[in-house]
C-alpha cells in the first residue's frame, strides 16, 4: 500500500500568508495552494480497493525573504506554518478508460504562526482550513510504471477576513488538474523514480477582488526499497527528494500594480531526503520528509518537516 502517501492535496496552509508587502510598496503573492512535498513519493500508486486514512503533519519554517532576483532582502522576518491534513482515499473496483477509479477528500487543521516585524505579525490558532476534494482519480497500473491523472477543487471553507491575522484560508476557490508517474527502474521494483505535477487555476479572492496568479507545482523523489529482516515483513524506502513551485501568470485585480505582479512571479526549489517505513501486512506506513529550500524568487525561503502515517482497511 505503497501508494497511501500519493494523494494532492493543495491546503492553503501557505495560502494563508497569501500576501506579503516587498521591498516596494506593492502586494506580492507568496505561495499557491499546494503544501509542496505532500506528494514527492510514490506519486502515482494507488492503494488496493478500499478505504485509506492518512494523516499527514506538515511544518515549514522560513527565514529569509527573496526578492524577485532571488536576492535576500535586508528584513527580519521568521514565518512557521503547521497544517495537519486529514485524507480519506476510497479506491473503487470499478475501471474507467482501463484506469482504476477512486476519490478522495482533505479536511485540514491549520494552525500559523509568523512573526514578520516589517511586514506585520499573523498569527492564528488552529482551525479548519480550506477542503480539498478530488471526485476524480484515475491510476494506470502497468508492468514497469504507473501513471496517475486527477481533478481536484478546493472549497473556501477557511477561516478568511480581509485583513485578519488569524486567517486559515485562502478566501477562494481552486480548479487543480494533476497528473504523475512512477517509473520501475529495476526489474524488482525495488528503485523507484516519481514525479508529480499540479497546475492551480485560482479564482477571485471574496472581498477583495483580486485574482491570484496561477501556479504549477512539481514534486519528485528517487527511492530504493531494502527489506528490513530476512522475513521482509518490514521494508524501508529511502531516497532523495525535492519539490518546485512556480508562478505562471499575473495577479491581477484593484490595487495590483500589472507592472510590478508582470515581475514578481515567485519560484520556490528545495531538495531533501524522504524515507518510508511499509508494513504491507498490516496495510500500514509511516513516512519522513525534510526539504532545504534554495534559490528562491519573490517569496519567502526555509525548509518544510512533513511526518505521516496512513492505514489501509
Amino acid at each position: 500500500m505503497t501508494g497511501a502517501l500519493a494523494l494532492c492535496s493543495p491546503t492553503p496552509a501557505l495560502a494563508a500568508i497569501l500576501f506579503l508587502t516587498t521591498a516596494a510598496p506593492a502586494r506580492a503573492q507568496v505561495r499557491g495552494l499546494y503544501t509542496p512535498g505532500m506528494t514527492a513519493t510514490n506519486s502515482a500508486v494507488l492503494p488496493d480497493a478500499g478505504l485509506t486514512y492518512v494523516q499527514l503533519f506538515q511544518w515549514y519554517s522560513f527565514d529569509e525573504l527573496k526578492g524577485r532576483n532571488g536576492e535576500t532582502l535586508p528584513v527580519n522576518a521568521t514565518v512557521s506554518l503547521l497544517a495537519d491534513q486529514n485524507l480519506f482515499i476510497a479506491v473503487t473496483p470499478h475501471r474507467v478508460l482501463g484506469a482504476t477509479y477512486a476519490f478522495a477528500v482533505d479536511v485540514p487543521v491549520v494552525g500559523s504562526s509568523v512573526t514578520t516585524p516589517t511586514f506585520g505579525a499573523i498569527a492564528g490558532g488552529a482551525s479548519i482550513g480550506d477542503t480539498y476534494v478530488m471526485p476524480l482519480m484515475l491510476g494506470w497500473h502497468l508492468k514497469r510504471a504507473d501513471f496517475e491523472a486527477t481533478y481536484g477543487f478546493t472549497i473556501p471553507t477557511g477561516r478568511f477576513n480581509v485583513g485578519a491575522s488569524d486567517n486559515t484560508g485562502a478566501g477562494y476557490w481552486g480548479h487543480i488538474p494533476t497528473f504523475a508517474e512512477t517509473v520501475y527502474l529495476t526489474a524488482n521494483k525495488a528503485t523507484t523514480f516519481s514525479a508529480f505535477q499540479a497546475y492551480e487555476f485560482h479564482t477571485t479572492q471574496k472581498d477583495t477582488s483580486i485574482r491570484a496568479g496561477q501556479t504549477f507545482d512539481l514534486d519528485y523523489s528517487l527511492m530504493q526499497l531494502v527489506p528490513l529482516g530476512e522475513d521482509k515483513h518490514t521494508l524501508l524506502q529511502i531516497g532523495l527528494a525535492g519539490y518546485g513551485q512556480y508562478e505562471t501568470t499575473d495577479r491581477s485585480g484593484p490595487a495590483v500594480d500589472p507592472v510590478i505582479a508582470a515581475n514578481t512571479h515567485y519560484r520556490v526549489n528545495a531538495i531533501g531526503l524522504a524515507a518510508n517505513v511499509l508494513v504491507p501486512a498490516r496495510k500500514t506506513s509511516v513516512g519522513l520528509k525534510w526539504f532545504k529550500e534554495f534559490s528562491n524568487r519573490a517569496t519567502v525561503e526555509g525548509g518544510s518537516l512533513q511526518i505521516s502515517v496512513a492505514i489501509s482497511f
